[in-house]
C-alpha cells in the first residue's frame, strides 16, 4: 500500500471534524459529570481503588456501547453515564454497603433490559410529535449554549477569541470551525494562566469486583429510582437528540443492549450506561462531519476516548482539576450552536404545535426537578398536556380557498409571461 493511499483511507477513518467532535463529547461529559461519580462512590464507602474501577467499568461500558452501536446502525448513537443517576446516588448510598449498592446497579440494569426487550418505551416514543421532540432537545442544551456567553463576564480574553474564531471559521473552513475555536481557547487559557498540570498524576485503573447483594430496601430506594431518572432524564432526551437529527434508530435494540453491557458491568461500578443527550449533540451536527452518513465515526472515535478515561480512571479527576471550567463551557456552546439552531426551527415551524412546542423548550431549559426526576421529563409531560388541551378536539379552521383568476385579453399580460 502507497504512502497516499495509506494516509487515504487514514482520512476516512479518521476525519479530524470527527475526532474532535468525539473528544469534544467526552470532554464535556467527563468535565460536567465525573466529580459526581466520584461523590456517589464515596458515599458507599468506595476507597481509590473501587473508585477507579467504577471509573474504569464505566469508559470500558461507554466505549462498547458507543463504538458497538454506532457501527451497527451507521448512525452517531453516543452513551454515556447517568449524570442525574449519580447525584442521586450521592445522597442515596449514604450507609449503604458496596455490595447492596452494587445490587441496586444490577437490578437496575435488569430494568432497562426488559424495556428494550418489552419495546414499551420504543412505543411511547413513537407517540411524540416531532416538534415537541426538537423542543425537548433544545431545551436540553441550552444552559450549554448560553455557558460561551455567560463565561464572557469572568473569562473574557478565553470566552470571546472562541467565539470569533467560531464565526471566522464559519464563514472560511466551516469543517473546522470548532476545533479552531478549541485551539483558540486551550491558546487562551495557557496564555492566562488558567491550566494548572501540577495537580495531574498518571496512574492505570484495576478492576474491583464486588459480589452484588440483592436486599429489598435498597432495591426499591435506589434501584426503582435510578431506573426511572435513567429512562426520563436521560433515554428520554437522548432519543429526541437521534430523532431531531433525523436518525431513525431503533430504541429497544439500544436500550437492551445498555441494560445488557451495565448489567454485566455493574459489580465493577457500572452504575449506569444509557443514551447520551447533550454530548450527543456534538456528534450528530454538520461539524462533526459534512456527510450525515459518516457522522457516526464521531460517536466512534468517543468511544475509544472514553476507553482511554476509563483506563486513566483515576487520573481523570486531577486533570480536570487541573482544566479551566469556562474552556469546557466555552467549547460546548460554540459545538452545539447549529443543534441548538436546528432544534429551534423544527420546534416552531408547525404553526399548531407551537405553543405546545414553547411549553415544552421553556419547561425543560427551566431545570426544574420534581421527584428526583429531571426537567427533561416534566418539559416533555408539560408539552404534551399543553397539546392535548389546546387542540385535541378542536374543529381545524378551513383556510379559504384563493379565487380563481378572471381572464384577461393577452394584450393586458406583462410581456414576460405572454
Amino acid at each position: 500500500m502507497s504512502a497516499t493511499s495509506a494516509f487515504a483511507r487514514l482520512r476516512a477513518l479518521a476525519p479530524p471534524s470527527a475526532v474532535v467532535a468525539g473528544l469534544l463529547a467526552v470532554t464535556v461529559g467527563v468535565t460536567s459529570s465525573a466529580a459526581l461519580v466520584f461523590t456517589a462512590a464515596r458515599a458507599a464507602g468506595a476507597d481509590a481503588r473501587e473508585i477507579s474501577s467504577w471509573m474504569l467499568a464505566l469508559g470500558i461500558g461507554l466505549a462498547v456501547t458507543c463504538a458497538g452501536l454506532s457501527l451497527r446502525f451507521r448512525a452517531p448513537v453516543v452513551t454515556a453515564w447517568s449524570t442525574p443517576g449519580a447525584a442521586l446516588l450521592a445522597t442515596g448510598l449514604s450507609g449503604v454497603s458496596m455490595g447492596r449498592a452494587v445490587g441496586a446497579f444490577v437490578f437496575s440494569a435488569v430494568l432497562i433490559l426488559l424495556s428494550g426487550l418489552t419495546g414499551w418505551f420504543a412505543r411511547a416514543m413513537d407517540r411524540i410529535p416531532v416538534p415537541l421532540a426538537a423542543a425537548l432537545l433544545a431545551g436540553v442544551l441550552l444552559r450549554f449554549g448560553t455557558g460561551l456567553f455567560a463565561e464572557m463576564d469572568g473569562h473574557f480574553a478565553l470566552a470571546f477569541p472562541m467565539f470569533v474564531l467560531y464565526l471566522l471559521g464559519r464563514r472560511f473552513l466551516p469543517r473546522y470551525a470548532v476545533l479552531l475555536a478549541l485551539g483558540g481557547g486551550v491558546a487562551a487559557s495557557v496564555l492566562t494562566g488558567g491550566w494548572h498540570l501540577e495537580k495531574v498524576r498518571l496512574s492505570l485503573a484495576h478492576p474491583v469486583f464486588t459480589v452484588p447483594e440483592f436486599d429489598w430496601k435498597v432495591l426499591v430506594s435506589v434501584g426503582v429510582p435510578l431506573f426511572v431518572v435513567t429512562m426520563a432524564s436521560q433515554n428520554l432526551p437522548g432519543v429526541a437528540v437521534l430523532r431531531g437529527s433525523g436518525y431513525q434508530v431503533p430504541v429497544s435494540p439500544v436500550l437492551t443492549w445498555t441494560g445488557a453491557v451495565q448489567a454485566v458491568l455493574a459489580p465493577f461500578g457500572a452504575f449506569g450506561i444509557n443514551l447520551a443527550a447533550i454530548t450527543a449533540a456534538i456528534c450528530t451536527g454538520e461539524e462533526a462531519h459534512p456527510d450525515r452518513e459518516r457522522r457516526f465515526l464521531a460517536a466512534v472515535w468517543a468511544g475509544f476516548f472514553y476507553l482511554c478515561v476509563g483506563l486513566l480512571g483515576a487520573t481523570v479527576a486531577t486533570l480536570l482539576a487541573a482544566m479551566p471550567h469556562a474552556l469546557v463551557l466555552g467549547v460546548a456552546g460554540v459545538g452545539l450552536l447549529a443543534t441548538i439552531e436546528a432544534s429551534l426551527a423544527s420546534a416552531l415551524s408547525d404553526p399548531r404545535a407551537r405553543e405546545a412546542a414553547a411549553v415544552t423548550f421553556l419547561a425543560t431549559a427551566s431545570g426544574v426537578t420534581l421527584l428526583g426526576i429531571g426537567s427533561a421529563f416534566w418539559g416533555l409531560l408539560a408539552g404534551v398536556l399543553t397539546s392535548a388541551l389546546t387542540t385535541v378536539g378542536r374543529r381545524r379552521t378551513p383556510v379559504p380557498a384563493a379565487p380563481e383568476p378572471a381572464a384577461r385579453p393577452v394584450g393586458d399580460l406583462p410581456p414576460a409571461v405572454r
